[in-house]
């Protein structure tokens, strides 16, 4: 079945739907039973989709979660609150006292955050890693190493990672793997043909599409879901059944959203690198982008999301910047259909084990659903002013 298909059928069998297009919301807490038969068998079968407890789940949750393994190949997958709800779900849920981790250098500042702070104060040591280290990775692996820790391509930075060769590796040492796919969603890349155990989408982004829910999935392989399963339970983690049915609703739309949002970055990409102030633009699809020959054998297309960076500039080049653009909006997360930018002026701050390569202050950019002229005419503007500023 080819993946247009998938994206509208998934997760819509008679057995959450029944005869209607979309599921259900079903909300619940107590489920109830007639006979103490009925309540053995919820019991006895409480993770395998059988209605139990409400933060089990529903119909609703349940059909959500088979869409998300039929897209992304797992063979489960948790609901969370949120992005980050299912980062630290996923790490708790394999990591313990004593255990080390190795975290990629360019996560996602709150993944960062938690390893520094959550994580530290567990006895949880985090060694950070360079984005491109590959197989190399061998070497910072210690016998206490449980898990790999990848996100690809980098939040901010837009490194794309040797997803395979460091999945090999760490299966050669039974040390589980688990990356951050959410920029490239369910549909570009199929991170459990690439060796990893777990793969985390914060469905906030791209599969909601609208900038309205706060969702997380994890999904695992065979081997890790059971584990994963039920410590995400004990830790309490579960998600509201209208916003999981939000979720399926922007599912159905994920790919014709992808291939515009898509269409709209070429031009202004092409355009940002003809501007004299900008020293490099951070695309995976870029010739010359560390990880470009990962990303053309492991993705099947891009989105909306990249960064550039500017020569020069300080906090208040980025204040004349972002400050009186029509379209772009500053604003945290991405992924839905408005057009957003973030600035950073300080890059090697989020940095450790690898040095930042640019003086000039970082813009992120989420390319929208507008058409990209009116994109640029905002752009040009923002140039215009740091120009006025020299």
């Amino acid at each position: 079945m080819k993946v247009a298909t998938q994206i509208v059928h998934a997760g819509r069998g008679k057995r959450w739907a029944g005869y209607s297009v979309n599921v259900p919301v079903v909300r619940a807490s107590t489920i109830v039973f007639d006979t103490m038969a009925e309540m053995k068998h919820a019991t006895r079968h409480r993770g395998e989709h059988v209605p139990f407890y409400g933060r089990r789940g529903t119909q609703t949750h349940f059909a959500f979660s088979e869409a998300i393994c039929e897209l992304e190949g797992g063979a489960g997958c948790a609901l969370y609150p949120c992005g980050a709800a299912a980062i630290s779900g996923a790490l708790l849920a394999f990591l313990r006292q004593g255990d080390h981790l190795l975290m990629v250098d360019g996560a996602y500042e709150p993944t960062r955050a938690l390893c520094d702070k959550v994580l530290a104060a567990l006895g949880i040591e985090t060694t950070y890693y360079d984005p491109m280290i590959g197989a190399e990775i061998a070497s910072l692996i210690r016998p206490n190493t449980r898990v790999i820790y990848l996100e690809s391509p980098c939040s901010l930075s837009m490194e794309v990672q040797d997803v395979p060769a460091i999945t090999a590796i760490a299966r050669a040492r039974d040390i589980i793997t688990i990356l951050d796919n959410t920029w490239a969603s369910p549909i570009l890349c199929k991170p459990f043909e690439l060796g990893v155990d777990v793969s985390i989408q914060a469905a906030t982004k791209y599969i909601c599409g609208h900038s309205d829910v706060m969702l997380g999935t994890a999904s695992a392989n065979a081997k890790h879901w059971p584990q994963l399963r039920e410590h995400s339970y004990l830790l309490g983690y579960c998600a509201s059944a209208d916003d999981v049915y939000l979720a399926a609703r922007g599912l159905r739309t994920l790919g014709v959203r992808l291939a515009q949002h898509q269409r709209n970055v070429e031009p202004i990409v092409q355009w940002l690198l003809q501007q004299p102030e900008v020293e490099a633009v951070l695309h995976p699809a870029l010739p010359n982008h560390p990880g470009h020959v990962a990303f053309k054998r492991d993705f099947s297309g891009g989105n909306g999301l990249f960064s550039f960076v500017l020569k020069t500039g300080d906090a208040n080049t980025v204040q004349a910047f972002v400050e009186g653009m029509h379209h772009f909006k500053m604003g945290f997360s991405w992924g839905g259909y408005e057009s957003l930018v973030i600035a950073n002026t300080d890059m090697q701050a989020l940095r450790s084990a690898t040095t930042w390569p640019y003086a000039g202050p970082l813009l992120r950019l989420h390319i929208g659903l507008e058409d990209p002229e009116d994109l640029i005419k905002d752009l040009a503007a923002a140039f215009n002013r740091i120009r006025e500023l020299k």
